[in-house]
């Protein structure tokens, strides 16, 4: 992208779409109108938009092989603590381009990426307690941002990263992609249209035990070319095991064979409560009308009560099954009930059939796509830091709560737990290792 395009963009949010449909810029729907979803960035003057990856890992993969197919998105670095991650990335990318895996620059400290002048946005997957240092740094830096979810470890590291992305006017992309997906789309305009009548229930399966467990893996060798300092960063040390950073090989091909195993544990993740209800949690949360919001009460899990969340218009979202073991979300109303999950539509009134979306003309998930129509239109995504904020809070107040066993009072407002000491104490922890949280 043309830096000077890009600077004198980044000053100032779209101010709609006469002015680019005066330019002839298509543009990329969010909920599935039709239209096409090929971006076309000629008339602003746009040859490329150059893409950093941060974290090349197995969400990383799967993105870099979404975002290659976007015409006018190039891939020009990557960045990672694991050298046998970046050889595969130099490899991935070579291919795609047609170029030498020695002209595709790697780096194994993040701000070393970031310092490139050619590096437009950067996608951030790494594990979590990571997200908000490298992102914060990125807004510094001016780049454009698509994170993974959850947005950020702990509550004040998201107040932090709201701050930074609107203090230096970027893009922020939350990678909900359900937010994108034509049927999680039409369940929510469905029950916000009052087809269900008034809502009353969520229920939202994001698997059990909801909370991770202590850590119990073995320490096993570090791999030579892994800086496992680097990747430990301002958590307090763990012995490494495969399972944190699992494995692969270039030469042959085999990729990672399981999901990297830092997300269960109370040292290094949230387990699953932000890693699927930072999916289902966010369903329910935009169905209600809670985005920028919260519950202003938590109820621990317990045996043979779910984790429950009660918000101040009444409505009671639960952490729990339904229908076999489906992950998704119910909304149950007065008059109906709405389920969906990916992939999966079912309803009360058998009317409410989810219509055919009609397919992109780009080999991407439309999530990309819309990443990189807001940068190109320099608005916020559909899945924005505020809402990728709030449903972070969401999963960490669930974590809290099941902690602490103990029912708790939210502000969402102010975002704070009031006169509890115990819980106001976990809003954050201390870094290790010289690492601050600056904005």
């Amino acid at each position: 992208m043309d830096k000077n395009t890009k600077a004198g963009l980044s000053r100032r949010k779209f101010m709609g779409s006469s002015a680019l449909s005066a330019l002839g810029l298509s543009f990329l729907p969010h909920l599935g109108l039709g239209k096409s979803q090929e971006p076309s960035f000629s008339p602003l003057g746009i040859s490329t938009v150059r893409l950093g990856f941060i974290g090349l890992g197995r969400q990383s993969y799967g993105i870099m092989q979404g975002m290659m197919n976007i015409p006018h998105v190039e891939i020009i670095a990557g960045c990672d603590v694991y050298g046998v991650k970046r050889e595969r990335f130099q490899q991935t990318v070579s291919a795609r381009y047609g170029k030498s895996p020695a002209d595709i620059p790697v780096y194994e400290r993040y701000q070393d990426l970031l310092a490139r002048e050619d590096v437009d946005a950067v996608v951030i997957a790494t594990p979590d307690f990571w997200h908000a240092l490298m992102a914060i740094d990125a807004c510094k830096a001016k780049k454009d941002v698509y994170l993974e979810k959850p947005l950020t470890y702990t509550i004040k590291e998201g107040q932090a990263l709201v701050k930074a992305v609107r203090d230096n006017s970027v893009v922020l992309a939350v990678g909900s992609q359900q937010r994108s997906e034509h049927n999680f789309q039409y369940a929510v305009r469905m029950v916000q249209k009052g087809h269900i009548g008034k809502v009353k229930q969520v229920k939202a399966n994001v698997g059990t035990p909801t909370s991770p467990k202590p850590f119990d893996l073995s320490k096993e060798e570090v791999p030579s070319d892994l800086n496992w300092d680097l990747w430990l960063g301002p958590i307090k040390p763990v012995p490494y095991n495969h399972e944190l950073n699992p494995p692969i090989t270039v030469d042959p091909v085999q990729h990672e064979q399981l999901w990297a195993a830092w997300r269960w544990y109370w040292e290094t993740g949230g387990g699953l409560m932000t890693d699927w209800g930072a999916h289902m949690f966010d369903i329910g949360q935009w169905g209600i009308g809670m985005d920028r919001h919260g519950p202003v009460e938590i109820r621990p899990e317990k045996e043979n009560e779910p984790l429950t969340f009660i918000y101040e218009n009444g409505i009671v979202m639960t952490a729990e099954p339904f229908d076999g073991d489906t992950r998704g979300v119910r909304f149950i109303g007065d008059k109906g009930w709405i389920q969906v999950s990916r992939g999966g539509f079912k309803a009360s009134d058998p009317e409410l059939v989810v219509p055919e979306a009609k397919k992109s003309n780009v080999d991407a998930h439309p999530h990309y796509l819309d990443f990189i129509e807001s940068v190109i239109r320099r608005k916020d995504p559909i899945a924005s830091v505020e809402i990728g904020h709030s449903t972070c809070t969401v999963c960490t107040l669930g974590n809290i709560a099941n902690k602490l066993g103990r029912q708790l009072r939210w502000n969402p407002a102010k975002q704070t737990f009031g006169q509890d000491a115990a819980a106001e104490e976990l809003l954050h922890y201390d870094y290790e290792n010289g690492y601050s949280l600056k904005t």
